[in-house]
């Protein structure tokens, strides 16, 4: 006959098979868990899945099996779902950062995990603890709170330890573990007097798939942000580099210009300087700038550029809107990069426009240059260039870079700044 309490079992049981199976899927498939994680949750979810699968069997097997198998069936579900407790407990040392082996709360653990494999052992002895009727039927006996005993005593444990270890753990993996042990925790007290066989189901399958996902998010997470400090350090050292042969020719020119025009030498030389401070200030800098701070330093570049190549370099600046932060050394190095690259004494001179203008959404920055131009397919330098200003623009304030040809030749280079 078939009843409510027989569907919620099924139910209960068909669920477990599922999410273990998802887990150890899920495990496999995500490059990102550590090597210990990894290994945990293949065996955590395995144990729950072969769990499971001994349930299920049990269940549809029971108006076939007589005492004996229901006897072995009731061993081994019983024990199936009493290792992951000390699992847990060797986790929690890891992600604490302690040796598994030698930790003293893992032997006591292990200890009281034995005493309860023996006394799991001795049910196949003595009916005190529990036996099987004729009609293959389990019940409870006598002694059976104290099957349970050490079951609680581990859980206790774990839960004295978390708390105790709170300081060493993330905020993320604090609350997965707490979310582990604190339900099935209840659920085993509660056992211990009365028959909850399924809430300790449910409990073992949600807590393992909460702690999952929260440790899983803590280390996407963290792999996130050390991906993102490894681009930023990456894109910092790329765009810092200065030119050496930019400073070559800079000091070469205040040197002869020191005999020709020692007022023009003085200027470059103050141009030169503000132009290195501002370079220097960014390296201790990783948060954005107000836009005139960024503006000071690129006039001060082209200030040096323009003493140096004169007539073959014009610069016009459109800059009404200026109440906006960008990353440090944004502007400076698409203005030196459109220099670098347009500029031929052999051509026509290069006119360099730099504008803003604030839009709906935030503030535009746009750098046209009368240079030869280059096309998005190009495998040149100035899109690795670009390519880092735009990594940084992303990560620190959700900004894009875009480039474009010019009409009439050159380039575009347009800077968005989200309000």
């Amino acid at each position: 006959m078939i009843t409510w309490f027989t569907v919620f079992t099924f139910s209960v049981i068909s669920a477990a098979l599922l999410i273990a199976l998802l887990g150890m899927w899920l495990t496999i498939v995500v490059p990102i868990l550590d090597k210990w994680s990894k290994r945990f949750f293949l065996a955590y979810f395995a144990v729950l899945l072969l769990c499971s699968l001994v349930s299920l069997a049990d269940m549809l097997l029971l108006p076939y099996s007589g005492e004996t198998a229901e006897r072995i069936f009731g061993f081994v579900e019983c024990l199936l779902l009493s290792a992951p407790l000390p699992m847990l407990t060797a986790y929690l040392l890891n992600c604490c950062k302690k040796v598994v082996k030698r930790s003293p709360l893992f032997r006591t653990v292990l200890g009281f995990w034995a005493v309860y494999f023996v006394l799991l052992v001795s049910t196949f002895f003595t009916e005190h603890i529990y036996y099987i009727t004729p009609n293959a039927q389990f019940q409870r006996g006598a002694w059976f709170p104290l099957l349970i005993v050490p079951l609680n005593a581990i859980m206790i444990l774990n839960l004295v330890s978390l708390i105790r270890w709170r300081g060493l753990l993330s905020r993320r993996y604090f609350l997965g573990f707490l979310i582990a042990i604190l339900p099935l925790s209840v659920a085993m007290f509660v056992h211990t007097f009365t028959d909850v066989t399924p809430l300790i189901d449910i409990s073992t399958v949600l807590s393992a798939v909460s702690m999952f996902g929260l440790i899983l998010a803590g280390q996407i997470e963290d792999h996130l942000r050390q991906q993102e400090e490894i681009a930023q350090q990456r894109a910092s050292i790329s765009v810092l580099q200065m030119r050496p042969h930019f400073i070559y020719n800079t000091m070469m020119s205040i040197y002869y210009l020191i005999a020709q025009d020692t007022e023009k030498a003085q200027k470059i030389t103050l141009d030169f300087t503000t132009y290195l401070r501002k370079n220097f200030t960014a390296l201790a800098k990783d948060q954005t700038v107000p836009f005139t701070e960024e503006l000071e330093h690129t006039r001060a570049y082209l200030a040096v550029e323009k003493t140096r190549f004169e007539d073959n370099l014009f610069i016009e600046f459109d800059t009404p809107h200026t109440r906006f932060r960008i990353p440090p050394l944004t502007l400076q190095p698409i203005v030196e990069n459109a220099i670098k690259h347009g500029l031929d004494p052999e051509l026509s001179p290069l006119h360099i426009t730099i504008k803003t203008r604030g839009t709906e959404n935030g503030s535009e920055i746009t750098v046209e240059d009368t240079g030869p131009g280059f096309t998005e397919n190009d495998n040149n330098e100035p899109h690795v260039a670009l390519a880092n200003i735009k990594e940084r623009l992303k990560m620190m304030c959700r900004g894009t870079l875009t480039i474009a040809p010019r009409a009439g030749g050159g380039t575009v280079v347009t800077v968005v700044i989200p309000q």
